[in-house]
C-alpha cells in the first residue's frame, strides 16, 4: 500500500510539473514571437516615415 501511494504522488507530481514547464515554454514562446513581429513592424513603419519625411523635405525645397 505505501508503494503504491508514493507512485500515485509520484504521478500527481510529474503532471503538475510537466505542466507548469509547458505553460512556461508556450509563454516564452509566445513573447519570442510577439517580440519578433513587432519588430517587423517596427522596421516597416521606420521605412515608411523616412520615405514620407523624406518627400516631405524634398517638397519644400523645391517650393524655395
Amino acid at each position: 500500500m505505501g508503494r503504491t501511494l508514493w507512485i500515485v504522488l509520484g504521478v500527481i507530481a510529474s503532471v503538475v510539473i510537466a505542466w507548469v514547464l509547458v505553460d512556461l515554454v508556450f509563454s516564452v514562446l509566445f513573447f519570442v514571437v510577439k517580440l519578433a513581429i513587432v519588430a517587423v513592424v517596427a522596421v516597416a513603419v521606420f521605412f515608411a516615415l523616412r520615405a514620407w519625411v523624406g518627400r516631405a523635405g524634398e517638397r519644400r525645397s523645391l517650393e524655395r
